[in-house]
């Protein structure tokens, strides 16, 4: 496949939906101490980091230093570590008018940042992007950035996949502490651009922009607004900043359109470029970045998924996003386009990201090469106000960060009840659930659909979705044969009776999916692992059992979709259509005929 770059890409940018030139990356190799006694900050480490002695050493950003990748590979659990880094800032770039921005794409759990040993600030959270202005800690030359992250194994916020155990167990794995996402930092000035929600309106041929900007004031800056489809200019806008934010409607230029070949889908993933130019008073040019959009439309109606007014049958794969050396973060960002790639190449035309906050370059592939998405917030295990509260503050940074992708389709904020386990029945958790749902919806303004809880125990939902881990065809015969009978009883999964909904809620024609089937383990080198069902010995009963599943489900006629556990093996568990290695464990092209067969 031949990828066509969006005009604003930079090779391993880190946030390439907000593109600006003049940037610099901060991963490679830091300075790192483990503080298992957590004397550190007491100590004055951000102080005098070089002198922490024989407990320093080497890691490489952005790898944890669980992982192979970081040089450390230390599998054992540390809830304070330590980084320090000497970057060198040119005078040019302290000039008046000037600032430096010190962006983490993100880590976990707890941060607190320090330039030249004074406190910049700190974040709570593990999976969204945080910056700090550091401007004013810097000086010409070098200067030592420090970092410490605090973690735990607390239940009780989002960790997603991360085990609360010393070891390994069931489908949780070993967590990342720390840095596990790009570090970079950005040189701009002070009157800037600081975020862009970007509205494409299908129906009318517009898109609405909703700028907020930093040190305006009352500068009377003004933006503009180029937008460009194959290198043509076809709309220009530009409007006075205010001091909150500010909104702009832009038509685009029907009269030289050919609406049909110039929509986002999967098939078809075509992108409109973008570029916004700040202005001061005096018309100077301050700030200046690249974004882009897609132009499509997401419904649910008559029991289906609609995207551009068109149904949508969704072939989806589980994507835990977990690589062999370097756990949650992928090596470099081919690895990424490979992910996509071999997803589109075995027939699927979407992703259910799970339990995981990706790089965002991965959003940026599946944006360009047209592979769906549904985006999953990182789950919690145990229910109480502290977890109400860190799901809420980090699941609303998920949904700002992430909603101008016009790959994502679906929000998804919780998975098979955890964290809300007695959500079938207590109606603190339903309410939970629900506040986070219009929340959702609130926050995102495509208003896509939203998911309250993927798998079971539905409360206010936009899709309904049933995992079933049967081992052949005739399983999900007999358990969703009848349409009705499946929308109101329980049903089994591995001897645990499960509703479909909460009590309370019932079906009101939302389209149904089969959320996660199969997992079927599969380990080419007898390699020690779990996945559902009896193992398969074979390429070819790998092959029989996958075919007899999807096309039962295909035979559903109010299913319109399904999802396949899982992309990977992951750790323990050997039930991916690739080994950890991205090596296929059936010939794609059979695997593509099975999804593409009717």
């Amino acid at each position: 496949m031949k990828l066509k770059h969006t005009k604003c890409y930079i090779k391993n940018y880190p946030r390439p939906q907000f593109v600006r030139p003049d940037w610099l990356d901060l991963n490679g190799e830091w300075d790192f101490a483990f503080d298992d006694a957590n004397i550190g900050e007491r100590k004055s480490w951000y102080k005098r980091f070089e002198t922490v002695g024989s407990a320093k050493r080497k890691i490489t950003v952005p790898f944890s230093y669980l992982s192979p990748k970081s040089g450390i590979g230390d599998e054992t659990r540390h809830d304070n570590v330590w980084y320090s880094r000497v970057i060198d800032i040119p005078k040019t770039k302290l000039a008046l008018g000037q600032a430096v921005i010190l962006n983490f794409e993100g880590c976990d759990y707890v941060t607190k940042v320090w330039v030249g040993g004074e406190f910049v600030g700190s974040h709570k959270g593990g999976y969204t992007r945080f910056s700090f202005d550091i401007t004013r800690y810097l000086k010409t030359g070098k200067n030592v950035i420090t970092v410490k992250a605090e973690d735990s194994f607390a239940a009780d916020r989002p960790r997603g996949k991360q085990r609360w155990q010393p070891e390994n167990f069931g489908c949780w794995y070993q967590e990342t502490t720390g840095i596990h996402k790009p570090v970079w930092i950005e040189y701009v000035s002070v009157v800037r651009l600081s975020e862009v929600e970007i509205v494409p309106n299908f129906d009318d041929l517009s898109v609405d922009f909703c700028f907020a900007a930093e040190g305006v004031g009352s500068l009377d800056a003004s933006v503009e607004v180029d937008i460009e489809f194959n290198g043509k200019l076809i709309a220009k806008a530009s409007t006075l900043l205010s001091s909150s934010r500010t909104r702009l409607t832009v038509a685009l230029n029907s009269d030289n359109m050919e609406w049909e070949t110039e929509l986002w889908s999967p098939n078809a993933p075509r992108l409109y470029d973008i570029v916004f130019r700040l202005k001061d008073k005096g018309g100077k040019v301050t700030d200046t970045v690249g974004s882009y959009f897609g132009l499509r439309k997401l419904e649910c109606k008559n029991g289906g998924l609609w995207l551009n007014n068109g149904p949508l049958y969704l072939k989806m794969l589980l994507d835990q996003g977990y690589w062999s050396d370097g756990h949650l973060t992928p090596p470099d960002e081919e690895a990424l386009e490979t992910d996509v790639r071999l997803t589109l190449e075995g027939g699927f035309n979407g992703i259910r990201k799970h339990q995981k906050i990706e790089d965002e370059r991965f959003y940026y592939y599946c944006d360009i090469m047209g592979l769906v998405v549904w985006c999953e917030m990182p789950s919690h295990f145990s229910y109480n106000q502290n977890a109400v509260t860190s799901v809420i503050e980090e699941w609303s940074k998920v949904v700002i960060q992430m909603r101008n992708h016009p790959s994502i389709l679906t929000w998804v904020p919780f998975n098979e009840s955890w964290g809300i386990k007695n959500v079938a029945s207590d109606i603190f958790q339903q309410d939970f659930t629900e506040s986070v749902y219009y929340l959702t919806k609130t926050l995102d303004g495509e208003r896509r659909p939203v998911i309250s809880n993927d798998g079971w125990e539905h409360t206010r939902s936009d899709i309904i979705t049933i995992h079933n881990y049967c081992e052949f065809g005739d399983g999900i015969d007999y358990a969703y044969g009848d349409m009705d009978k499946t929308l109101s009883d329980s049903f089994t999964l591995g001897g645990v009776p499960r509703a479909v909904f909460a009590d309370g809620y019932e079906y009101r024609g939302e389209p149904v999916i089969i959320s996660e089937f199969g997992g079927i383990a599969y380990a080419k080198d007898k390699e020690k692992g779990w996945g559902y069902g009896n193992t398969v010995s074979d390429q070819k009963a790998y092959l029989e059992r996958l075919e007899s599943l999807v096309d039962a489900i295909k035979k559903l006629p109010y299913v319109c979709g399904y999802c396949l556990t899982q992309t990977t093996d992951v750790m323990q568990e050997v039930n991916g259509v690739f080994d950890m290695k991205r090596n296929p464990k059936a010939p794609l092209k059979d695997i593509k005929k099975i999804n593409d067969d009717k």
